[in-house]
């Protein structure tokens, strides 16, 4: 475990905290992702199957998919805490699976049309996701990256000794099929986002976890 009261910026380059250098890559990703989001005019490709129209809106799946936030920093902070060779494989798969999917994005740019014009119902969730959709555009989405964030959490979880235990591994597997489903459940993404998530999360786990053996 490392000790964080010992912390000076300039001893990221000692062997205690040098894995801190990995979270230079939050900005740049930022950086990029805005740059892509905003200031890059495309033309986009719509992600559409049948299957999403028999998909109906549900808003109480505004709670899982906001909970992915917890969820994704959560395992950051504990891993930098008390995990320095875990956090290194979580942000590695994190930068291998976030930096392909913006490639993806260079190359194939995607959007989809399903959000409702109206909702079914007036609440406080449903108005949440008003304010959000006016906030989140509705392009670059596949792959998902709220599926491979919340895959990234899955894949450290199961190899956290912490988390070693069958109940907590029931329940990060839960909350990531959870998260995964509620993208398609506010009409954030098409079905078709999630499969290509999967592909690649499935290669940056055998990349960082698999490649040079499983932790003991």
């Amino acid at each position: 475990m490392t000790d964080y009261r010992k912390f000076r910026f300039s001893k990221l380059n000692t062997p205690e905290f040098s894995h801190l250098k990995l979270l230079l890559f939050w900005p740049i990703y930022g950086l990029a992702f805005l740059t892509l989001e905003r200031l890059w005019p495309r033309t986009y490709h719509t992600m559409y199957c049948p299957l999403d129209d028999l998909i109906p809106f549900c808003e109480a799946f505004l709670l899982p998919y906001l909970f992915w936030f917890v969820f994704l920093i959560g395992m950051l902070l504990y891993l930098a805490l008390f995990d320095t060779q875990g956090f290194r494989k979580y942000m590695w798969f994190i930068i291998l699976t976030y930096s392909v999917t913006c490639l993806i994005y260079v190359v194939y740019p995607t959007q989809q049309e399903l959000r409702p014009e109206t909702f079914p119902r007036d609440n406080v969730l449903t108005r949440f996701m008003g304010w959000f959709y006016d906030f989140d555009t509705n392009t670059n989405v596949c792959p998902s990256l709220h599926v491979i964030g919340a895959l990234a959490v899955l894949a450290a979880a199961w190899h956290t000794p912490r988390f070693a235990t069958p109940l907590w591994r029931t329940a990060f597997t839960l909350t990531a099929i959870l998260i995964s489903v509620s993208t398609v459940f506010l009409k954030q993404h098409s079905v078709l986002d999630i499969p290509p998530a999967v592909l690649i999360s499935a290669v940056a786990y055998w990349l960082v976890y698999c490649r040079h053996g499983r932790r003991k």
